[in-house]
């Protein structure tokens, strides 16, 4: 007799206990499968109680196993497979998402989710990502930001030049983080604004770099700079501790 072998379902994969769970709470793509060790690791009964009424293939395998699906070793002995993350389709309305935040060529899966952690936790309405010459939200992307990158409104725009367009047509206020800019603890803010983070080389692209208020953070000397990831945290702290806002 012919053992009949089960497939591996297809789908995004998502590994950590908080991405798991956050992933449940937001509701927006389902559950395919999960993956995980015998006996579970703790963090599987915060994941039973948040689990879908309809069925998802549970497996049980080695730590080893798992870090082969994941590629990693830091799955935390817990790894998921999902349907697609859910982008935002339309764009931005200033009346209702007035504080926006413009990502120009992160190209650090891991920096990109401790930005948008960061940006979830200053109370951003909403995140913009780049098609080209940017990291895409992968699986430790979601580990980065503890999973919190699913409750962000996150939409991804062609290129920077098309994504500042858009922005301007709708009638946001642009601050960009530059070198030789204003201080950004002194700057008024207007909403609707959004402000925009440059790559972790080369910073905002030339090509956008003077389109709106060039703003920058005090640091020790011209010659360092803040890492990409803390720089938009502390940026994104200072925005959303303005009186004004």
């Amino acid at each position: 007799m012919t053992k009949i072998k089960k497939e591996k379902p297809s789908g995004e994969l998502v590994y950590g206990v908080h991405p798991i769970i956050e992933l449940l709470k937001a509701k927006k793509r389902k559950l395919l499968a999960i993956y995980t060790t015998k006996p579970e690791p703790k963090g599987f009964a915060l994941i039973e109680k948040l689990m879908p009424r309809y069925p998802v293939q549970i497996s049980h395998q080695q730590r080893d196993a798992l870090a082969k699906i994941a590629g990693t070793t830091d799955h935390q002995s817990i790894v998921a497979l999902a349907s697609p993350f859910v982008y935002r389709k339309k764009f931005f309305e200033p009346k209702s998402q007035p504080v926006l935040l413009m990502l120009d060529g992160i190209q650090d899966v891991r920096n990109l989710g401790a930005i948008l952690r960061s940006a979830y936790c200053t109370g951003v309405n909403g995140v913009i990502i780049t098609q080209k010459h940017s990291a895409p939200i992968a699986a430790a992307t979601l580990k980065a930001s503890a999973g919190l990158a699913e409750h962000l409104d996150i939409y991804l725009a062609p290129s920077a030049q098309a994504a500042v367009l858009q922005l301007k047509e709708a009638g946001y206020h642009l601050y960009i983080t530059a070198f030789n800019g204003s201080n950004a603890l002194k700057v008024k803010y207007q909403e609707p604004l959004c402000i925009i983070i440059g790559s972790e080389e080369t910073g905002v692209s030339p090509s956008i770099i003077r389109e709106g208020t060039q703003i920058t953070i005090p640091q020790r000397s011209a010659e360092i700079s803040y890492n990409a990831s803390v720089a938009a945290g502390i940026m994104l702290f200072i925005v959303s501790q303005r009186d004004n806002l």
